[in-house]
């Protein structure tokens, strides 16, 4: 039965994961390095790279003091009970709803006839725009690692810090902030991960400009459609390692926080 169960087990996670992104490896490198160096390295996947780089940084960042902020609401906020329960569900619309329908509400937020269409900036097609929609979809991952772990280690310090006359400041930067560090510091990584995949509400917005708004996902998919499948399977690849390089880090991460 045991055997059974974990040939079960292996056989899923090497179906729908093992074989795959093996497969992406294998015809990646299939035409040869120097192939590949040449699909990572024209104009577009660089300016690509970057872009998700840049706009990830950003997203990461907004989402970590929004995070932290909503957490520390939710926990320590004196919220009546029911404005506290419709503000624990609307942190997880991201995970409820389509990327897509993301890109669409804010399509008809700041387009022509929209309610912010006259903002001094230019948000849909162009950099704000793929920012915005990248930190609504990654919305939920601070807050959900950070909540947890204000419940679990209490307020007795603070009130201890507050009674030797610390500031609310002092008390955030002295005793909350490094209580929680671990927390922040999963729910950054898991923002960046689906910070730099993010295709659904990204691909609404941005307008698809090559070397201005065209993420490494949207490259994918360009490259694709066009037929390109080394220079696809090249940029995927840049994708499943940054997406590997994340997972050891949350793996580190994970070990570090249950010793701590």
């Amino acid at each position: 039965m045991r055997i059974a169960l974990r040939t079960v087990a292996l056989g899923y996670l090497a179906a729908l994961l093992v074989v795959p992104v093996g497969y992406i490896v294998f015809k990646t490198f299939e035409p040869g390095v120097g192939e590949v160096y040449d699909s990572v390295t024209t104009p577009a996947a660089i300016s690509a790279f970057w872009l998700t780089i840049q706009v990830a940084v950003i997203a990461v960042v907004l989402n970590v003091v929004l995070g932290v902020a909503t957490a520390l609401l939710l926990v320590r906020g004196r919220l009546k009970p029911a404005v506290r329960v419709v503000l624990d569900a609307v942190i997880d619309l991201p995970f409820a709803i389509s990327p897509v329908v993301v890109g669409l509400s804010l399509v008809l937020l700041y387009g022509r006839d929209g309610w912010l269409a006259d903002l001094p900036f230019q948000v849909l097609f162009s950099f704000p725009g793929i920012v915005l929609a990248t930190t609504f979809v990654c919305l939920p991952f601070v807050v959900r690692e950070v909540v947890p772990v204000l419940r679990e280690v209490g307020d007795e310090q603070e009130q201890a810090a507050a009674t030797l006359g610390a500031t609310r400041w002092q008390t955030l930067w002295r005793i909350t902030l490094p209580s929680i560090r671990w927390g922040v510091a999963y729910g950054v990584v898991l923002s960046t991960a689906r910070a730099i995949g993010e295709f659904g509400a990204v691909s609404v917005v941005s307008g698809h400009i090559s070397g201005e708004t065209e993420t490494l996902t949207l490259l994918v998919e360009k490259r694709f459609q066009n037929f390109d499948l080394a220079g696809a399977y090249a940029a995927s690849a840049l994708l499943a390692v940054i997406a590997v390089a994340t997972l050891l880090v949350m793996t580190l991460l994970g070990n570090r926080r249950d010793r701590a």
